[in-house]
């Protein structure tokens, strides 16, 4: 899992309209959830696509469950 989020990060880095993402492990439970802060819902939802979820699932041969959520405040400590 991690080589693939390794491997994946380049894709994401830069994307328009993703503010960011963590890729998360639990290896207790032997899952991935991956968190993607977007510049608007519209962007959330056009990334999402039926073929995405498709091409995720031939990756971690699990469909992936996808849920949207609204950010009630959001901490962000990163300095320039």
């Amino acid at each position: 899992m991690r080589k693939i989020a390794e491997t994946a990060r380049a894709t994401f880095e830069g994307m328009p309209g993703l503010r960011s993402k963590a890729f998360t492990l639990n290896s207790g439970k032997r899952e991935a959830t991956n968190f993607y802060v977007w510049e608007s819902e519209d962007a959330a939802k056009a990334f999402f696509t039926d073929e995405l979820l498709e091409r995720v699932t031939g990756l971690y041969n699990v469909r992936p469950t996808v849920e949207f959520v609204q950010i009630a405040t959001l901490v962000e400590n990163v300095r320039a």
